[in-house]
């Protein structure tokens, strides 16, 4: 003979880890997509870019000029360029950290396509040259401009990095968290409403009554 589960016992728990699982599959998944088209893309860029004038397409909006770059955006920290593969490797923690409370799927791919950026970059700074950590990250596209005067040149980590930052932005103003409640204006948790008509006894208070009074006979 069984019994049946009492309420708060913790039987729901196989149950919960089935969002988070998938939430975290989602991650990994959207993280080495990343990653490995990025490298693919600095691969084909080294290739095919090496000692040639830039590429024009779309009558100049886009440039694919190769260059090779020792710090941030606009050379930013080019002196320093060791300090990039700490702060990456930061970033790896804290993402990892999330997701063990990860059961959002929109906040799955913001967190894989940061993720991926930042691997894709610490990549070329560990095992590209001048040497281990302090390698140049590879950078095809520019804007505007052949040679990145109008917007700094940059890869498809760079621009999985923003997307997924803007992303975890609009997620954040929209009161979605990571463990897959929503935030109402006042920080309040949303939650389901129920629908369907009362169930037990209803009271003499709380029948419902005619809208007018009948006549008494």
């Amino acid at each position: 003979m069984t019994t049946a589960p009492t309420a708060g016992s913790g039987t729901t728990e196989p149950a919960g880890r089935t969002p988070r699982r998938r939430a975290v599959v989602l991650l990994v998944g959207i993280a080495l997509l990343a990653l490995l088209t990025d490298l693919l893309t600095k691969h084909l860029a080294l290739q095919l870019l090496d000692d040639r004038p830039p590429v024009r397409l779309l009558g100049g909006a886009v440039y694919l000029t190769l260059t090779r770059n020792s710090g941030a955006a606009w050379s930013i920290g080019a002196d320093h360029t060791w300090v990039f593969p700490l702060i990456t490797i930061g970033v790896v923690g804290w993402i990892a950290w999330m997701a063990l409370r990860l059961r959002s799927l929109p906040w799955a791919v913001s967190l894989g396509l940061v993720l991926g950026g930042a691997l894709g970059n610490l990549t070329d700074r560990i095992f590209r040259a001048p040497g281990h950590f302090v390698g140049h990250v590879v950078d095809m596209v520019s804007l505007f401009d052949p040679y990145g005067q109008v917007w700094p040149v940059f890869n498809l980590a760079d621009s999985c990095l923003v997307s997924g930052v803007l992303l975890a932005v609009l997620l954040e103003l929209t009161g979605r968290q990571r463990d897959g409640r929503r935030v109402g204006a006042k920080g309040d948790t949303a939650t389901p409403a129920t629908t369907g008509p009362p169930t037990g006894p209803v009271s003499a208070e709380t029948a419902p009554t005619d809208a007018e009074p009948r006549e008494r006979a």
